[in-house]
């Protein structure tokens, strides 16, 4: 199992099989929580073979995309079981990745410590300076998926997915968490 040649083969999947129309959710995006992973993994005691699998989830993750839109997170899955055997993967290993992926799923629902860095480091975005360049790419995608129709039904989605979402490890409740909350108030004045 090499996880380089994982990534080199996963990034030109996505690169060369995933809408256009996904602004946010591209392979830019899947590159971005792979190295927030990477991050966490430094802060904390992470063994390397379980590195190895936060890793993978994360360039699993949103390969679901591929195939649809809602519920991505669940084709995700079945594409890791697909092809996760012929890179060396085990069956062990194979299910705490797919808990990771599940793990991005809304709401979120992480039970292990992986599955606690998964999550936050797909939505690390809420919580930095990032948050409205970023919230717009999402903005775009949705719009052109025809999720939403107008820039006060985004508000209103923004509003009320963060009032929402938590943040699971240690260093995002201290560091995300309260940035986090000023966009609350910055978006419940805009509201108003």
């Amino acid at each position: 199992m090499n996880l380089e040649k994982l990534k080199d083969f996963v990034t030109e999947k996505l690169e060369n099989e995933l809408s256009d129309k996904l602004t946010y959710h591209g392979v830019h995006h899947t590159l971005g929580v792979l190295e927030i992973c990477k991050q966490y993994v430094s802060r904390m005691n992470i063994s390397d073979n379980d590195a190895r699998l936060l890793y993978t989830a994360a360039l699993m993750h949103d390969t679901g995309f591929i195939r649809t839109y809602d519920n991505h997170e669940d084709e995700s899955i079945v594409y890791a079981k697909e092809i996760l055997p012929n890179w060396n993967y085990s069956e062990l290993e194979i299910n705490k990745i797919t808990g990771m992926i599940r793990a991005t799923k809304i709401p979120q629902k992480p039970l292990t410590v992986l599955e606690q860095i998964m999550g936050d480091s797909d939505l690390d975005y809420l919580g930095t300076d990032l948050f409205y360049s970023i919230g717009e790419t999402l903005f775009n995608e949705l719009m052109a998926f025809n999720k939403i129709s107008s820039r006060e039904q985004w508000d209103s989605i923004q509003l009320n997915f963060l009032q929402k979402h938590k943040y699971h490890t240690p260093f995002a409740k201290e560091y995300r968490e309260p940035i986090k909350q000023k966009f609350i108030k910055e978006i419940s004045k805009k509201l108003r």
